[in-house]
Order: C-alpha cells, then sequence, then structure tokens
C-alpha cells in the first residue's frame, strides 16, 4: 500500500471516529448534564425531584408553542425563541426524573387538531395573521383525562417557572377540594342561624350577617368551615385561617398552637386597630365616651414562642406609601399616614422573589402593625418577609385614645417620623416551633349535674407536645382590614370585583400553604438579569466626577438665559427692536456667545464621560477577538518548545 492511500484510509478511519464520538456524546449527554450556569438556572430543585417521584401514574407534559408561526411574526413574537427554548431545556428535565412523566413539544398549525387542543384547553392565542396564532403554553394530563393548563409563559414569571409547572403536577391528581377553616372574632362566614331563627328574622325585618366577599371567593376553591373558638384541639381541617384574633382563651390558643406545632399550615391576620371590629351605633351608645370598646386583636403570646411579635400599640407609617383621603365634601383630599398604598414600583414593598408576592401590584392596608423578628428567635427559623414599606417607613404611636376614632389627617402625620428601614407587614415562618404552652393549660370541665349546689368547677390539666418534630409553616399578615368587603372589592349591580391585589395576596398564600412541603420548598430559579456591575461602577464614578461640573454649568447657562430674557423683555417695554439698537444688540450677542461656549462645555463633559464607558467596551472586544487566538498561539509556541527540547535531547543521545 504506497503512502497516499495511507492517508486516505487514515483520513476514513478519522472520519468515523469522529462521527461515533459525536453520537456517543449525544447520546451520553442526554444522561449526563452538567448545569455550569452561576445560580443553577437549569437544575430541579430537591422539592420538585420529590414531587415528581411520588407520581404513581402516567402524566404526559405537552408544550404547545407556534415555532413555525413565529418565524414570521413581529420581533415582540420572535423574542420568546429565546425563552421557549430555555422552557424547553427545563421540562426535559422534568421528564428525566421519572418514567412516569412524558414531555413533548406541539407547534399548532391553523386549523390543526393540535390548534383546536390548544383552544379547549384554554391556552391564550394571540393572532399573528389571519390564519396564523401565536400559542406558548402547556398542558398536563392523566391518563383518566384530568388536565390543568398554564395558559401563557409570561418573562416576567421566568424566575418561578419551576413553581408554577411542579404546582401544577402536584396539585393534578387532587380530587377534593382542600378544607379551610376559620376562626375569627368577626362573623368571617356569615351568621351560622338555625332555618327557624332565619325566618323569625327576616319577619321581624332583620338581616342575618352574610359571608364576607372573600369567604366566598375561598369557597370557590375550597371547602370553607366555621371552627368554634371554644374547641378542645382543631381536626379535619387541611389549614387554619385565623382571623382577629380578638380575646382568644387560653384553650382556644392552646389548641392553635398544638394544631400548628403538629404540622398544620395556619395564616394568622393581627390588627391593633381592625375598622371591621368597629362597634355599631347601638353599641356605641351603650359603651358611652368613656368606655370604648378595643378594635386590637393578637395573638402575640403564641407568636413570640415562635420567635416573632406585632405591637399591639404600633402602626407601620411611610410618607411615600400614604394615601389621600377625602374627609368630608367640603375638605381637600390629604395624606393619611395609616392607609398606606404597597406598590410594586416602590422600593422593596414586595419580595419579587416568592411566588405569593411576585406579580402583586397594588395592596391597601389601613392602619396595619408591623412584623418584627425577636432577638431570641431560634437560629433555624426562616423569616422571609413578603411586604414590606420603602426604607423611609418606620412605626408611630397615636398620642391619645381618640386619635383613630376621631382622624386627623395632618395631626397623625405630625406624628409621624421618617425613618432608614423597612417595616415588614407580612411574612412566612418556617421551622420548628416551640409551644407557648410548655407546661401545658388548665381547662374547667363542664359542671356535673349531680354536684352539689355552689361546688368550686372541676378543672383538668392537658398537655401537648413541646415542640415541632419537623419544620412548621405559617404566615402572618398585620392587617386585617386589607381583606374586608369595602377595601378589597369592587360592589357593583352585576356583583363584586377584586379591588387591587388584596384578595390576590390571601388567595396567593393559601394556595402556597396548601401545596405539599416539597412544594413550599422549591426555590425561585435565581435572577435571570446578569447586570454589567463593572459598567455600572463606572457610570456612577463618571456621573460623580461630572456632576459638579454639569450643574455648575447648567446654572451658567440659565443665569445667562435670563440675562437674554431680561435684555429682550426691556427691548420690547421701550418699544424698539433689537435687531435696530445696538445697545441691545451687542448685550444679546456676548450673552448668546456666552450660552455657546458654555453647551460645548457642557457637551464635552459628558463626552468624557462616554468615553470612559466606550473604552471599557473597546477593551472587552478586543480580548474577546485576541483572547482565543492568543491562548491557541501561547499552546503552540510551548509544543514546539517541547518538541525541539526533546529532539535535542534525542540528537545529543545518538551523538553519544
Amino acid at each position: 500500500m504506497n503512502r497516499s492511500s495511507k492517508t486516505i484510509l487514515a483520513l476514513i478511519f478519522i472520519l468515523v471516529i469522529a462521527v461515533s464520538a459525536i453520537v456517543i456524546v449525544d447520546k451520553v449527554s442526554s444522561f449526563a448534564r452538567m448545569d455550569i450556569t452561576d445560580q443553577k438556572l437549569y437544575s430541579l430543585s430537591d422539592g420538585t425531584k420529590t414531587i415528581l417521584k411520588r407520581i404513581n401514574q402516567p402524566v404526559s407534559i405537552e408544550l404547545y408553542y407556534a415555532e413555525t408561526a413565529a418565524l414570521k411574526a413581529p420581533d415582540a413574537i420572535k423574542r420568546y425563541n429565546d425563552y421557549y427554548l430555555f422552557v424547553k431545556a427545563l421540562l426535559e428535565e422534568y421528564s428525566k426524573i421519572t418514567p412516569n412523566v412524558k414531555f413533548r413539544v406541539i407547534d399548532p398549525r391553523p386549523d390543526s387538531d393540535e390548534e383546536v387542543n390548544a383552544i379547549r384547553y384554554g391556552l391564550k392565542r394571540f393572532p399573528i395573521t389571519q390564519d396564523e396564532g401565536f400559542f406558548f403554553g402547556l398542558v398536563a394530563k392523566t391518563e383518566y383525562g384530568v388536565s390543568k393548563s398554564i395558559e401563557f409563559f409570561a418573562p416576567e414569571r421566568q424566575n418561578l417557572i419551576e413553581y408554577d409547572v411542579s404546582y401544577l403536577l402536584d396539585t393534578l391528581t387532587t380530587r377534593e377540594k382542600s378544607k379551610l377553616g376559620v376562626i375569627s372574632s368577626l362573623e368571617v362566614t356569615g351568621e351560622d342561624l338555625s332555618p327557624y331563627m332565619r325566618q323569625m328574622m327576616m319577619q321581624s325585618g332583620q338581616r342575618p350577617k352574610q359571608p364576607w366577599i372573600i369567604s366566598q371567593h375561598l369557597g370557590q376553591k375550597y371547602e370553607v368551615v366555621k371552627v368554634e373558638q371554644d374547641l378542645d384541639e382543631i381536626t379535619g381541617v387541611d389549614m387554619l385561617l385565623v382571623i382577629h384574633p380578638k380575646d382568644f382563651s387560653d384553650k382556644t390558643l392552646f389548641a392553635i398552637d398544638q394544631y400548628v406545632l403538629n404540622g398544620g399550615r395556619a395564616v394568622f391576620l393581627v390588627d391593633p386597630h381592625c375598622i371591621a371590629d368597629m362597634p355599631s351605633p347601638q353599641q356605641q351608645q351603650m359603651y358611652g365616651m368613656q368606655q370604648q370598646e378595643s378594635q386590637a386583636s393578637s395573638i402575640n403570646k403564641l407568636l413570640e414562642a415562635w420567635g416573632v411579635t406585632v405591637p399591639e400599640d404600633e402602626f407601620a407609617g411611610d410618607k411615600l406609601l400614604a394615601e389621600s383621603i377625602q374627609m368630608s365634601m367640603t375638605s381637600n383630599p390629604q395624606k393619611l399616614i395609616g392607609y398606606l398604598s404597597f406598590e410594586s414600583e416602590a422600593e422593596n414593598c414586595f419580595n419579587k422573589n416568592n411566588v405569593i408576592s411576585s406579580d402583586l401590584d397594588t395592596v391597601k392596608m389601613i392602619f396595619s402593625s408591623v412584623i418584627e423578628k425577636l432577638d431570641s428567635a431560634p437560629d433555624d427559623l426562616e423569616f422571609t418577609p413578603l411586604m414590606s414599606t420603602t426604607p423611609a417607613g418606620n412605626t408611630w404611636k397615636p398620642a391619645g385614645p381618640y386619635d383613630l376614632k376621631y382622624m386627623n389627617p395632618p395631626a397623625l402625620m405630625k406624628q409621624f417620623t421618617p425613618g432608614d428601614k423597612s417595616q415588614v407587614v407580612g411574612c412566612l415562618l418556617s421551622g420548628k416551633f416551640k409551644s407557648a404552652f410548655p407546661d401545658g393549660i388548665e381547662v374547667e370541665l363542664p359542671a356535673d349535674e349531680n354536684a352539689e349546689e355552689g361546688a368550686e368547677p372541676t378543672k383538668e390539666k392537658r398537655t401537648g407536645i413541646t415542640e415541632s418534630a419537623d419544620k412548621s409553616n405559617i404566615a402572618v399578615f398585620a392587617d386585617v382590614d386589607f381583606i374586608t368587603d369595602g377595601i378589597a372589592y369592587n360592589n357593583s349591580p352585576f356583583g363584586a370585583s377584586p379591588k387591587d391585589d388584596n384578595a390576590s395576596l390571601l388567595m396567593n398564600t393559601v394556595d402556597n400553604l396548601l401545596g405539599s412541603d416539597e412544594l413550599i420548598a422549591i426555590r425561585s430559579r435565581g435572577n435571570f438579569k446578569r447586570p454589567f456591575t463593572r459598567v455600572d461602577k463606572i457610570e456612577a464614578q463618571a456621573e460623580e466626577e461630572t456632576e459638579k461640573q454639569v450643574n455648575a454649568i447648567q446654572d451658567d447657562i440659565k443665569k445667562y438665559q435670563d440675562e437674554l430674557n431680561t435684555v429682550l423683555s426691556e427691548a420690547r417695554n421701550q418699544g424698539k427692536m433689537v435687531v435696530n439698537a445696538s445697545k441691545f444688540t451687542e448685550a444679546q450677542k456676548k450673552l448668546e456667545v456666552n450660552i455657546a461656549e458654555k453647551e460645548n462645555e457642557l457637551r464635552k463633559v459628558k463626552k468624557s464621560k462616554r468615553q470612559k464607558i466606550e473604552a471599557l467596551g473597546q477593551t472587552l472586544q478586543y480580548f474577546n477577538t485576541i483572547a482565543a487566538p492568543a491562548v491557541i498561539l501561547l499552546i503552540a509556541i510551548i509544543l514546539a518548545v517541547q518538541r525541539s527540547l526533546k529532539r535535542r535531547s534525542y540528537l545529543s543521545t545518538v551523538k553519544e
């Protein structure tokens, strides 16, 4: 075999080896992957993995993405292509955890069965042309015909996409409504009356108290049941909603304490001044001016044992968030420091990395307190703020007992001093809680019918667990009024509709806590925006260096402009045209020259700032262009030197 044949054969073998290597690597890479992103954006959380391994029936995940339509769509649609690749890569990870989950991508073309199915499952369709529609949603189905969907993957929820998909799968096989227990000193679920009592009230012109709209709203998704206060233990509910716990007995508090320590989820709404608990005119007349019934609620006996406290005489305040109210028809609207509107645009108001608060825009609270983590809190307590004031927020106290009854916005505003720390008004708590009743409680037993008259009641000692075995999860909000009908909903002849995101805040919290432990533990997918911190630093430095110069130059320009306006004004007052009056013409030209010089100076200052940033960009460009060839050249030089040294060593050995 000649040399040329050997060369051709060697090339063929190299080609075969290369193709084989590519095929092998492609197959192996589908099982063996490495997520090298800083925040592990393409790796599933441990909570998701546990949820997937728990699925014991075939589930199909269908990602509907109009890939063909996106190619001919406007730029606003084309930008979803990169996001689609991320979603697809993440969903592929779901199917690799368990064989029970099958994943496929569907491109719904016009007039196809796939497009009909996408619409039937409730996915959003955005028209591109007369025939083409854009879809980007997900449908999860069981073999029994149960299906749930994500109607559209909005880029704004990219950091919460894993939670959304995992929540869908975790709740896909649930057939019964979860039972939500409500315990309150208010008639949140309406008056529980017998048919006879209802009829008697109707005949006397009275109406039974109706359930709050939020209770009806929750009832569409869960089975809402009223939990009586006088109870020995709380059972038969999947979650507890504690609203305005006012004057709860130790017996009731002990039942709640044991419920939470035994793994029960709960949401606490506590208020230092609950407007919904305001006495009626008849009650006010009964109590008189000297003995006003307190409108404060507190459950600090439990919360302080768990690591936090809600002050009963302090209120959250923030001038940046204060809403204006009109006290009378003849007065102008004035800002009320106790009426706060938490906005997504305001700094630090909503925790954007938590699924409960990430999508909220506006939540209004009135006379809310704050939630403070105690220094004595356990080290393992996870305190996650959901809602806070801006860093300019602070707490304040009313000067007298009637300040809140007879509201005077200017007077209340004077009692507030801005701070330098955000005040938390809503949070999640997770950890191994300790009981507020480590020694148990004494409970008075019902009187025995056969007991002698005047005999002392019999008491019984009851004890429970002193610390939760596993992590307990609860949510705490320092306001009750934000879910009342007047603040959370708009009433119209067509029914009630949510106002702002007050109802969504509570609904999201209940949804989250009613999920599994694994679902609660699913992390946010991190920050997808990687800012150019070096560029930001240079911009800030350049801004700082030139700020004084720019301000000085702009002041000079304004001064010269004012002088020019004065000259022109004097000319008009004297009835002379500037162009015909040498005195005014000369002054005008001089001022215009000064203004032009200062504007030129201002451009130079701004140009120098821009050049510093552009210089960094050029440096990075040169580095990216030259780095790879430089590394290859360096390796080549090292190999050449090494080869030369070996050759010399070989020649010297031969000569010897």
